[in-house]
Order: structure tokens, then C-alpha cells, then sequence
């Protein structure tokens, strides 16, 4: 294989004559442009996204990767093998100063369900090689999805361990639940320094995303299989609302309008993605053929404002605002669209990746009740909405979920609030990667927590990331973590093991 350097007359027979790129991309000294690595996302049965972006310096100030002011044409290659013996697309794309010299190739035309390997190619320098998927055919039930999902990873507290782990476990796909970077400035006591610092402006979001993606264990993630990324808060702003920020920051929305740019440039995701201003449009549909549809949730885009306080924090059940009926989290247009996907669903699971939790949960202990108001506690309409067309549709629905730097599995009551109400769907909530250090595998409190919350089975305080294996006749999820992250290399252990049967919303421990 030729993944770098090596002699021009094989990297010419590998890629095929360009003489005018080669002319092109002598015109200035590039070298050692690839140190942000390779990606694919957004998989269907002919297509893919592939993307790199260049950068010979990922933590310039300017946020540009070092990069000159030119365009640079960069060359592409599709295999069936990681050797490239057999290719079968080629091209070549131009990375542009206007995207921080990010290239999207947005392939179609592909056969489904099929493994490809990619690179890319400017000049003399080869890129390494990415691995990706096309998602089986409509009406295809004989091909299981092995599904990866992480979200919540910061530079300054940790290793990105868990990312290495979740590469040499070979998922199909993988689905990012939010919090990709943190846009905060430096901490006092970092475990790994960052560059910048508050996210506040495009360069400063891109230098964010790439020092991030200059990351060896996050690089082999994004190399292994294809993504599918949505956004929390902090990939924009800690706790924002719609139009609100958290602080009265810089002005929001072009605050909000360049980490959306930021964002598109350096995920792998089409050009009908790309933001228009401070809107972007996240909320799609991935079809993994007869068997599982992942519905992918921007729950922080269209939402209300925080119930009773209008801030983020905790609230208590008096709240009658908490409980309004009207109160949406996905805002009217998104509701309806994910409702109408239940209901045409043909698929054996509905998943919902979205990012924070979903079932109720008392955070306080004793008598006295606490309810999250930044989750669907704090939004009940919008959960009991999707609860009733959950069970109305009759789908099999799992909820996986992030945010809240700690694993969790429930089940999901149609209505909380009813004491003997049933369960319609079951919820995985995956740790963080490195978010909130090492933690624990349990706290002081944990078993009176999952006392007072008994449709909650279970609870692991580790750093890490979530297995998901579905198949016709089951899903079976494994929870994976990691003893520590403020030290490199650690292993991955299992800290539980659950299977959920189509019809059946409860989760059987293994």
C-alpha cells in the first residue's frame, strides 16, 4: 500500500495520471497535509460522503490549518480492497480557503451494502486510509447493524482512549450524540493542554475542531466506519435555547452561525447540510434495510425556553410551566416529521439518537423530587406527544442518548406522570469520552437513585461509549468503559450487557 511519501512513479501508477494537479499543487510548498485524518458519514445504498480537510498546522491561531490562500486540488480514490488493486471511483475536489480546505465527495451509484476503502491524495502526500459502509438495500433483512455511540469528548480533561477502543471493536456505523468539543477556554489543571481560547468566532471553532480531529485515537475512530453526527450545546454554546444563549455573550446568532459553519466543514456531511446562516438543518432518517431506521433528533435547535427558571438547572414537579402540554423541545416542524417516520416505518427497530435524557428521573434523593429542566423533564408535552405515537405506530423503539457523562439504561413510560403506565420504548444513554475525568463505577448515591426511579435498571459512572447489535429477532447492547482517561491507553471492559425483543420494551440483563 502507498500511504504517504514513496516514490512519484508508484504513487503515479496508483492514482493515474493528473499532470495539471501535479502542476497545480506545486505552485506553493504543501507537505504533511493530511494531520487531520480521513472521514465518511451519511451512508445509503449507493452512497456516501467522504471528507478530509487539510491542514500542515492543525493549531494555527487563524484556525486555517496553516494552510495557503490558495485553492488545492486533492485527489480521491474508492476501493473494494484496502490495497486499492480494485478501484473503483476516482476524482479529484478542490479544497478552498472559503471551508478551511475541507473537501466533501458525495458519492452515489455504489452497490448497497458494501464495504469500500478510501484516500486521498495532494501532491506527494498520501492520506491514510478510511474504511466505509453502504447501508444494505430496502426490504434487506439478513444484514445485522453493529452500531457505535459516543458522545460528550474533552481535550483538556482526558485521553481519547475510548475512541481506539471503539475503532478495534469494527462497527458498521457509528453515531455521535453531541458535545463533539468543548467550546470553553483553558481549565486550571488540564490533563492535556488546549490550543485557543473560548470558542467565540469561526477561527476559533475551527481551531477547535482541528486540534480535535489532530487526535491519533479519534482519527482511527473516524477511519474505521462511517458517522452520523448531531450537535449538543457545546459544540456551540454551554446550555443554549433556540436564539438564547446561555450569557449575554458576543452576539448569539453570529456566534451560532459560525460554529454551525465550523461544524459542517469539519464533519462528513452533504451539501444539502450545509448551515444558511445560523440555521442548519440536522434531523434525518438512516436506513439500515428491513431492520433498523435511526432517527437522528436536534433537540436544541427549536426548542422552548428553560422551564421556570429560563435557565438550565434543576426544577422541582410544582412547576406547573414543566408540565405544559405545549411545551416543545423539537419544535412543531421536526415533530411531525419524526411522528410520520414512525408511523411509515417497515423497519423492525426505530432508533432515536438524540441527546439528552429522555425518561423521567428524580435527581433528588428522599422524599423531595428534582427533575432536570434541560432533558424531556423539563419538556413533558413533547415526551408524552412522541410516547402516544410511539405506541400508536406500535413500533419497536430504543432511545439512545448522551450528555450526561455517565451510563444509563430505562425504560420509557408512556406517561410518567401514571404510576401504572406501561412501557413503550427502552432508553441507552452512553457515557461521555472523556467528559468529567474518570469517575466512578458507582457513587454514595447510585442505589438510591435507582431505587427511587425503579423503570431505571441500570447505572455505570465510567468514561467510555455504547455497542448496539440489531438484528430480526433482537438488539443486544453492550456497555463499554474504561477505568481511566486522564492516562493514555487503557482497556475497554463490559460493564453491562442488556437484550431487548421486538414487541417487548424492557431490557433483560445478560
Amino acid at each position: 500500500m502507498l500511504f504517504a511519501g514513496g516514490a512519484s512513479v508508484g504513487i503515479t501508477a496508483a492514482l493515474g495520471a493528473a499532470a495539471p494537479v501535479r502542476a497545480a499543487a506545486r505552485r506553493a510548498p504543501l507537505s504533511d497535509v493530511f494531520r487531520l485524518g480521513v472521514a465518511s458519514g451519511e451512508p445509503t445504498p449507493d452512497g456516501v460522503v467522504l471528507w478530509t480537510r487539510l491542514a500542515m498546522d492543525p493549531v494555527a491561531p487563524d484556525g486555517l490549518g496553516g494552510m495557503p490562500a490558495r485553492p488545492v486540488p486533492v485527489e480521491w480514490q474508492l476501493a473494494r480492497d484496502e490495497n486499492f488493486k480494485r478501484v473503483v471511483r476516482r476524482g479529484t475536489e478542490t479544497a478552498r480557503r472559503e471551508e478551511a480546505h475541507s473537501v466533501h465527495v458525495e458519492l452515489d451509484r455504489l452497490d448497497p451494502g458494501t464495504e469500500y476503502f478510501y484516500r486521498f491524495r495532494v501532491g506527494t502526500d498520501i492520506s491514510p486510509v478510511g474504511r466505509t459502509l453502504t447501508t444494505p438495500a430496502a426490504g434487506t433483512a439478513s444484514r445485522d447493524l453493529k452500531l457505535a455511540v459516543a458522545s460528550c469528548a474533552d481535550w483538556q480533561v482526558g485521553w481519547f482512549t475510548a475512541y481506539r477502543r471503539m475503532a478495534e471493536d469494527h462497527p458498521d456505523v457509528v453515531a455521535f450524540l453531541g458535545d463533539y468539543y468543548y467550546e470553553y477556554g483553558d481549565y486550571k489543571y488540564p490533563v492535556r493542554d488546549q490550543a485557543g481560547g473560548e470558542c467565540l468566532d469561526l477561527a476559533g471553532y475551527r481551531l477547535r475542531q482541528a486540534q480535535h480531529k489532530s487526535d491519533p485515537d479519534l482519527q482511527a475512530a473516524h477511519a474505521a466506519a462511517p458517522w452520523v453526527v448531531v450537535w449538543d450545546d457545546h459544540d456551540i454554546e454551554n446550555a443554549w435555547a433556540g436564539d438564547v444563549p446561555e450569557q449575554p455573550d458576543p452576539p448569539f446568532l453570529p456566534r451560532r452561525a459560525a460554529a454551525f459553519q465550523a461544524y459542517y466543514e469539519n464533519m462528513p456531511l452533504r451539501r444539502n447540510q450545509r448551515p444558511d446562516g445560523w440555521a442548519m438543518s440536522l434531523y434525518r432518517t438512516i436506513r439500515w434495510g428491513a431492520v433498523a431506521n435511526l432517527h437522528l433528533l436536534d433537540t436544541r435547535q427549536y426548542r422552548d425556553l428553560y422551564a421556570c427558571t429560563g435557565k438550565s438547572g434543576t426544577v422541582g414537579p410544582d412547576c406547573a410551566e414543566r408540565l405544559d402540554p405545549n411545551r416543545t423541545i423539537l419544535g412543531g416542524k421536526q415533530e411531525d416529521w419524526l411522528f410520520d417516520g414512525l408511523r411509515t416505518s417497515e423497519a423492525t427497530w426505530d432508533v432515536i439518537g438524540q441527546q439528552v435524557f429522555m425518561m423521567e428521573m428524580d435527581w433528588v434523593n428522599g422524599e423531595q423530587k428534582g427533575y432536570s429542566n434541560e432533558g424531556w423533564d423539563g419538556y413533558v408535552g413533547s415526551r408524552n406527544r412522541l410516547t402516544a405515537a410511539i405506541e400508536e405506530s406500535g413500533r419497536n423503539a430504543v432511545v439512545l442518548t448522551g450528555d450526561v457523562h455517565s451510563h444509563w439504561a430505562g425504560e420509557l413510560k408512556r406517561d410518567h406522570q401514571d404510576p401504572g403506565s406501561k412501557s413503550v420504548a427502552v432508553e441507552l444513554v452512553t457515557t461521555s469520552i472523556t467528559s468529567a475525568g474518570n469517575g466512578l463505577d458507582e457513587y454514595p448515591n447510585t442505589q438510591v437513585l435507582l431505587d427511587e426511579n425503579p423503570h431505571v435498571k441500570f447505572f455505570n459512572g465510567r468514561r467510555g461509549y455504547v455497542n448496539a447489535t440489531f438484528t430480526q429477532k433482537e438488539m443486544k447492547v453492550d456497555f463499554r468503559s474504561l477505568a481511566v482517561v486522564t492516562q493514555p491507553h487503557y482497556p475497554a471492559y463490559t460493564s453491562g450487557s442488556f437484550v431487548v425483543e421486538p414487541g417487548i420494551p424492557a431490557l433483560n440483563q445478560v
